[in-house]
């Protein structure tokens, strides 16, 4: 009969396997005698929590828990005060960068934030052209928010 077919990476198997019993059997022992050290007291130790949210191994002093009425415990915001209350102007105002009436849109940059809006001819009140100063409002459109309600402030042309 033939020899048996043992390969390179079967013997190879077969010795990381063993290696892993003993390693197994090994820290088994170690928790068999730290046990034995122990006192035979398994499990975790119990741990507190105490005032600053930390954990210690000391329980915390019944005379300092504070009680807190449930009432008490508000889990929303806090109502604003008539008076409190910041006063939002919707109305921006900007300039024209650029607009081409042949194809109905342009873009408005905005004077607090430079940041560049959309508009379209449909949100126009007034007719507009570069370089216009306008009031705005802002809508959140397809790709962003767009300028709408557009209103002519002042024009920048100068006439002689």
């Amino acid at each position: 009969m033939g020899r048996s077919q043992q390969t390179f990476s079967k013997s190879e198997k077969e010795k990381k396997r063993l290696k892993k019993r003993e390693d197994k059997r090994k820290k088994m022992e170690a928790r068999k005698a730290e046990k034995e050290a122990n006192g035979g007291a398994d499990g975790i130790p119990i741990a507190y929590v105490d005032y600053n949210g930390n954990l210690t191994d000391t329980p915390p002093d019944p005379d300092k828990k504070i009680e807190i009425e449930a009432e008490n415990i508000e889990v929303s915001i806090p109502k604003t005060l008539p008076g409190e209350k910041e006063e939002f102007d919707p109305i921006r105002k900007g300039k024209v960068n650029y607009f081409d009436s042949s194809k109905g849109f342009g873009f408005i940059i905005d004077e607090e934030n430079n940041e560049k809006y959309f508009v379209h001819v449909s949100g126009l009140i007034d007719e507009i052209a570069e370089n216009d100063k306008v009031e705005f409002e802002l809508e959140k459109g397809q790709r962003g928010m767009n300028a709408v309600r557009v209103k002519r402030v002042q024009s920048s042309k100068i006439n002689s």
